[in-house]
């Protein structure tokens, strides 16, 4: 396949090749390897980038270490945090952000998740009930809050879950006393799994009328503190699993009423809250169990116009000081399941068993097998459990690379904080994306072609750049932001299917070698992260997705291939193969059915619906590339560029292509929402793409000359969608890592950080998948032996995934696949053999025939899936 022909879908799917340098066997009498040929210190020069970005990491890891351990340790998840910290993310105020963790939007379901026959109590006064009606609307929207102001009110839910509040400004009613005494009891008969309590105004409002003002209301903090500390009640009685005590909520002065303003002052709602830090403090020695949301005055701090009385906020603010007491008491209550985005109050859980052997598995053994092999005088016998000494690095760089995903996103290592998008910030970092990529544009040597290999690893990168700024600041609720991205992952499978088309049509080779190498580089990183970091491998849409249509296509262009030369049969068999995949995809049932299927059998919990709106959003566009690259080769066949109408053709189609882009975006600019615009998507994000080919090509000079910073991007493309679920962005794409944490301040260089060693591990992690994937579908070739190689023997290589071969071993030089099954050179060392009897035949079995290799592969997975549920 000519590389300007075979456009690469992200980083490989298109194309699965590396050239590899041979590797000759040592002779079966030798007991030991010769010396490598490249040394530690020749590698460091020779991949200068592997040691900064691996120095870059180190720094960053251990200033990681140094916040969890030294800094933080007394509030290792964040409570605190959650409790007294935090900034809003926007000027509606409906997005607070606590410092260093994710606040998580509970919903209904969430919230009964978590109460389910629960009771909930609310004690106080005015400000106490805001925060109950605000908690009762995120339980049941349409429940009416309305009612006589001064009264006690009780809600109980379908799924059994009681919230009460009582009015007692004063807190010294017989609830309040029955609370404290550990009486308290629900409808359910157990006590409160939460109380809120609050007080403080009407001491204040009516201090000369009998209150007793502070000093009464100080007398009765006490008392409620001394109430909550261990063994003040018998040990059958608690007061409630959690106590919260609201602060003292400031007033806004100018707005309050004359009558309000002569007794509420902010010097004394200051020296009350004082008192509560005083008793919080004393109580550290004796731990309790009673909470303080100090931050309840921090966020109402400047919104003036968020309150009408100067003392009640308006309801997306008490919505969330509601959201702040759900994360408190049900962040570590929750399932520990995906996705991970409770990150306030809350620990990971602690890995399983598959993920201790995953991980301890990639830590140990390429980095062993490498140390033996650098060591030199290490038996064959040993070295036969180790795979060959030219896939050691990027197996370790892999198995590195996993390791740090997990510990990114599934550890409390390093913080992560919920998305913030301004237009600023989008358009500033849209725009540096441009500038660099204008600042590496090569200019042409020589006309490549249309949809050179350079143009669409170009197109791909910058792509996928803005689908990674696109995620990063949160812009899915942007309609004008969402609907041209959609447009992106439409034309990343336009690719899909321009490429393989191309490829079965010119090569013919529907083996299962080439499939299995495609699917190997597809979805490699993708089943181990799932199992690793506890997702589901539907999550991971774009592996899926590809991998899908990949399939679809292979079948398509399989069945009677012998006529694919024939462009009236061609076409109608694409006609007829994109009606089935509709039907399959889009009537009712045949989904449903797959995927009951699978879900019985490989003990998974795909969702139909879900993935039916992933395939139909896109369902025409990969039939559009095969057809544009069947168009495309039949115009070279029958030359039509030589025609002399063929410049006028030329010149209106890139005038009608301007046009289109143009109608395009005001197309969907115009649309009322993403949702709306959903329904049109399938149609028309043909015309861009289409559009985009054609004027991207309009030229020779156009065509030939691309970017080399979007072109790194597109080679990595694959590893930078994925690797960015739990490294660049965090808690399973809810959030953002903060490897800087520090505010809002700080938030700039720590996507510089962030993005650094980001790209350095998807780069790294794209090289080395594609090195593993030439390991893993090698089959030995009869007599491939080779002589004895000469004293110093021949050392490995690490080996890059190539940007222009078609599959494993058929790009340049042939690799030496005896060399590739075996471990390090001697005899049966390594691989996939090397054992005595009935082992050894069955692991030759999986080394000569790669069919019998996958159905090894296939029910190990599926083994480890029925012992090893994803959402358990």
């Amino acid at each position: 396949m000519s590389s300007q022909q075979q456009p690469d879908l992200p980083s490989g799917t298109a194309a699965v090749a590396g050239t590899a340098t041979a590797q000759p066997q040592a002779s079966k009498e030798a007991t030991q390897l010769p010396q490598p040929t490249t040394s530690s210190k020749e590698l460091k020069k020779k991949y200068p980038t592997l040691t900064i970005g691996c120095s870059f990491i180190a720094l960053v890891f251990a200033l990681a270490i140094f916040r969890f351990f030294i800094l933080d340790s007394k509030d290792p998840h964040q409570c605190q945090s959650l409790l007294n910290t935090g900034r809003w993310l926007d000027a509606d105020h409906k997005q607070w952000q606590p410092q260093g963790c994710m606040l998580h939007p509970y919903s209904k379901k969430d919230v009964n998740e978590c109460l389910q026959g629960r009771h909930v109590v609310f004690i106080g006064d005015s400000t106490v009930r805001q925060v109950f009606y605000a908690t009762v609307k995120h339980v049941d929207p349409s429940i009416s809050t309305l009612g006589e102001k001064h009264s006690d009110r009780t809600f109980t839910l379908p799924s059994s879950l009681q919230l009460s509040f009582f009015w007692d400004p004063f807190l010294n009613s017989t609830n309040m006393d029955n609370l404290l005494d550990g009486k308290l009891i629900g409808e359910a008969g157990t006590v409160p799994t939460m109380a809120v309590v609050g007080s403080g105004i009407w001491y204040l409002r009516h201090s000369e009328s009998g209150s007793g003002g502070i000093p009464q209301w100080e007398q009765r903090m006490n008392a409620l503190f001394d109430s909550v500390q261990p063994g003040h009640l018998p040990a059958e009685r608690v007061v409630a699993d959690e106590v919260v005590l609201m602060p003292v909520e400031r007033a806004v002065e100018s707005r309050l009423s004359p009558e309000r303003a002569a007794t509420l002052h902010n010097s004394d709602i200051q020296r009350m809250n004082d008192h509560l830090d005083h008793l919080l403090h004393e109580s550290r020695n004796n731990p309790t169990k009673l909470a303080i949301p100090r931050v309840f005055n921090t966020l109402i701090e400047g919104l003036e116009g968020e309150t009408e009385d100067g003392l009640h906020f308006s309801e997306s603010v008490a919505k969330v000081q509601a959201q702040v007491l759900l994360n408190l008491r049900c962040n570590e209550a929750h399932r520990k399941v995906f996705p991970f985005d409770r990150t306030c109050c809350s620990a990971y859980p602690a890995p399983n068993w598959v993920q201790v052997l995953l991980l301890v598995f990639g830590l140990v053994w390429a980095p062993v097998g490498l140390w033996l092999v650098h060591k030199g005088d290490t038996p064959s016998s040993t070295l036969r459990f180790f795979p060959p000494q030219k896939y050691l690095v990027p197996l370790s760089i892999f198995s590195f690379s996993v390791t740090f995903l997990f510990l990114a996103d599934r550890t409390s290592l390093f913080l992560k904080e919920n998305k913030q998008y301004t237009a600023l910030s989008f358009a500033v970092l849209s725009l540096a994306s441009l500038l660099a990529g204008y600042l590496t544009l090569t200019p042409p040597d020589k006309d490549l072609g249309f949809l050179n290999r350079d143009q669409t690893d170009e197109w791909k990168g910058w792509m996928q750049v803005a689908i990674l700024i696109y995620h990063y600041v949160g812009a899915s609720k942007i309609s004008g932001i969402y609907n041209p991205i959609r447009v992106l992952v439409a034309a990343y499978l336009f690719q899909t299917g321009y490429g393989h088309l191309t490829f079965f049509y010119k090569k013919g080779d529907f083996g299962f070698k080439r499939v299995a190498g495609v699917l190997v580089r597809l979805n490699l990183l993708t089943i181990v992260l799932a199992y690793l970091m506890k997702t589901d491998y539907l999550s991971y849409y774009f592996s899926p997705l590809v991998t899908i249509w990949f399939l679809i296509i292979w079948v398509t262009m399989w069945a009677f291939n012998s006529y694919n030369k024939s462009l009236p049969f061609l076409i109608s068999k694409l006609v007829v193969g994109s009606i089935l995949a509709w039907a399959y995809f889009s009537l009712p049932g045949p989904l449903e059915a797959s995927f009951k299927v699978i879900n019985a059998v490989f003990a998974t919990e795909w969702n139909a619906t879900e993935w039916r709106f992933r395939v139909t959003l896109d369902m025409w566009i990969v039939w559009v590339g095969m057809g544009t690259a069947l168009l495309f080769i039949k115009i070279k066949e029958w030359k039509w560029e030589d025609r002399p109408e063929w410049d006028s053709w030329k010149k209106y189609t890139v005038w009608a292509s301007w046009a289109t882009l143009v109608g395009y975006m005001v197309f969907e600019l115009t649309r009322a929402s993403k949702f709306v615009y959903n329904a049109y998507h399938p149609y028309v994000s043909i015309f861009p793409v289409l559009a985009f080919c054609v004027v991207r090509n309009a030229t020779p000079y156009l065509r030939s000359t691309s970017s080399k910073f979007f072109i790194f991007f597109g080679q990595c493309s694959l590893e930078t969608f994925i690797i960015q679920f739990h490294l660049f962005i965090a808690g399973d794409t809810r959030g953002i890592i903060m490897m800087i944490p520090g505010g809002a301040w700080l938030r700039p260089l720590n996507f510089a950080i962030t993005s650094i060693v980001f790209v350095f591990v998807s780069d790294q992690t794209a090289k080395a998948t594609g090195s593993l994937t030439e390991w893993i579908c090698a089959v030995p070739k009869p007599n491939t032996a080779r002589p004895p190689p000469a004293s110093g023997g021949g050392g490995g290589e690490y080996v890059a995934l190539s940007t222009t071969g078609d599959g494993p071993g058929e790009a340049g030089e042939k690799p030496d696949t005896a060399a590739m099954m075996g471990g390090g050179g001697g005899g049966s060392r390594g691989g996939f053999g090397g054992a005595e009897g009935l082992w050894n035949k069955v692991a030759g079995w999986a080394e000569r025939d790669l069919r019998i290799r996958f159905a090894f592969f296939f029910v190990g997975l599926w083994v480890l899936n029925e012992i090893y549920p994803a959402t358990k």
